[in-house]
């Protein structure tokens, strides 16, 4: 059973910068780990994502060039480095884990933390 435990969360003002943090227990080789936002009223959207094990990465078009997602195994944790935020980027950030996940789904994660509040303003 994998465990996910997001810090990192905050109140920023536009163009600033914020690193997430989501401490991994659990056995995740081979599996996509990722970070999902959601907005009051919206659906929970996949903001970047990255396949334990090889480095693939995928990231959504909204974030492009600001949003860099990484991995320390060694230390079991994954970040998301956010840079030149916006205030559309105010969200609750998830952190999830799915072995034959589809990074752009969230129903295709098994595994979810409890959610950061990252607050953006303008």
């Amino acid at each position: 059973q994998v465990q996910l435990v997001e810090s990192g969360g905050g109140s920023v003002q536009a163009g600033g910068s914020l690193r997430l943090s989501c401490a991994v227990s659990g056995y995740i080789d081979m599996y996509w780990m990722a970070w999902f936002r959601q907005a009051p009223g919206k659906e929970r959207e996949g903001v970047a994502a990255i396949y334990s094990g090889r480095g693939t990465t995928y990231y959504a078009d909204s974030v492009k060039g600001r949003f860099t997602i990484s991995q320390d195994s060694a230390k079991k944790t994954l970040y998301l480095q956010m840079n030149s935020l916006k205030f559309e980027d105010t969200a609750m950030y998830y952190c999830a884990a799915g072995r034959t996940a589809d990074p752009r789904v969230a129903g295709t994660f098994g595994s979810w933390g409890q959610g950061t509040q990252v607050t953006v303003s303008s």
